[in-house]
């Protein structure tokens, strides 16, 4: 077993139309969380609730080479205001479903079946591992708690998102 995490470099993106970087709870356990087990912030950023800032924001943290990670906060719901996940479909490359049916599975047992409200989700994009949360403080620290910080660290066995990365690198895409 490593004994030591990988660091992953990680860009953390609030959609919100109303929070600042000092408002923002959500965002801010991420980047506490995060930078304890380890990992490196390379970015954060607030984005209005507009598809083409959702997008843009995506893409920037997607396309940046010193990103492996892109964790997005809000816009998940179902009002005509939550569009981050329409944002995120075209910029898929291969779709991760179980990070949304575990979450949604885990959220059950603490919010009932208002967890069907959720639309979290996960996917490759190119060489990026992006997650989507909603923006709930409750559901950022569950899903850190029992899926990402796990998954994102190289000590996790059988498996985790860290062993799978320089494979994902070094394959050439199908």
């Amino acid at each position: 077993m490593n004994p030591v995490p990988t660091p992953l470099r990680i860009a953390l993106i609030t959609v919100s139309d109303t929070r600042t970087l000092e408002t923002d709870k959500s965002g801010g356990l991420l980047m506490e969380q995060l930078l304890a087990a380890g990992h490196v912030i390379g970015q954060r950023r607030i984005v209005k609730d507009d598809l083409d800032a959702i997008r843009s924001a995506l893409s920037a943290g997607i396309d940046d080479p010193a990103v492996d990670v892109v964790i997005s906060t809000g816009g998940t719901g179902i009002t005509q205001r939550d569009v981050t996940p329409e944002a995120f479909a075209p910029l898929v490359t291969k779709a991760i479903p179980g990070f949304g049916e575990l979450f949604r599975f885990l959220s059950f047992a603490d919010i009932g079946a208002s967890t069907i409200q959720s639309r979290a989700e996960a996917g490759l994009c190119g060489t990026t591992l992006v997650f989507m949360l909603p923006g709930s403080t409750g559901a950022v620290r569950l899903a850190l708690e029992k899926i990402l910080l796990p998954q994102l660290d190289a000590r996790t066995k059988p498996c985790n998102f860290v062993e799978l990365l320089p494979r994902v690198h070094a394959e050439p895409a199908r």
